[in-house]
């Protein structure tokens, strides 16, 4: 009889960072308020950061100078990206930490051989920093940021070339993620996807057409047991 080497290939798993794999908001929302107050700007709220991260450090600052005033210029957006990634790579994890659940949920999705990537619009280097400083690494071979390719989410390509570099199949992979960059990712690509409802999501996360909304990373093992039954029904 011949094997199935379809089969045979370990599910994978491709995670979104900011709002899905951590609580990044406090260190990103105090980066974004050192660089307004620079500029003469009025500093934002932690709640209202929260609606505004998604999209990477530059589009964060965009909507930061839009909430305080005139719009910035590319010019300034320019100058004060660098700025930005300047203060937060040495203030990275004054403040995130791992959502609930998540640490052992990883070590236990290694030990299954699951493969696992990072897939951010958070630019690669910084990517790599903060998962390194929040001891995770070792559970994330690939990291694909939003300046590793010339593409980002929600363009497909970002997942497709994660999983190319887990070896792994695109029809047994899952995007979990907490915002539109990452559904509308796992969309695009035809895969299935896991959306967190305590994430940094602008838009109202049961509108955004994930196959699955957890509220907790307890949750987890049933959500993948559901959309990959084949590799996880024995999960719950």
């Amino acid at each position: 009889m011949q094997s199935d080497v379809g089969a045979m290939i370990p599910p994978t798993l491709l995670f979104d960072l900011d709002g899905t794999l951590a609580d990044t908001a406090g260190d990103l929302c105090e980066t974004m308020n050192v660089v307004l107050t620079r500029h003469g700007r009025a500093r934002v709220p932690e709640a209202r950061v929260r609606h505004l991260v998604g999209g990477g450090a530059r589009l964060l600052l965009e909507r930061g100078f839009a909430e305080t005033g005139e719009r910035a210029s590319e010019t300034l957006l320019d100058q004060t990206f660098g700025e930005f990634i300047t203060y937060y790579s040495t203030h990275i994890a004054d403040h995130t930490k791992l959502w609930p659940g998540m640490e052992p949920l990883l070590a236990r999705l290694s030990d299954a051989g699951v493969g696992m990537a990072v897939c951010t619009n958070k630019v690669e280097h910084l990517a790599r920093q903060l998962i390194t400083e929040l001891k995770i690494d070792r559970y994330f071979p690939v990291v694909i940021g939003g300046d590793t390719l010339p593409v980002k989410k929600p363009d497909p390509e970002h997942l497709f070339a994660a999983v190319r570099q887990l070896g792994g199949d695109p029809k047994t992979t899952i995007m979990v993620g907490d915002s539109e960059a990452d559904i509308e990712a796992a969309i695009n690509a035809k895969m299935p996807s896991i959306c967190v409802s305590f994430g940094y999501s602008r838009a109202p996360v049961p509108e955004l057409g994930a196959d699955v909304i957890i509220d907790h990373f307890d949750e987890f093992p049933a959500a993948l047991a559901k959309l990959l039954p084949t590799h996880f029904s024995g999960w719950v």
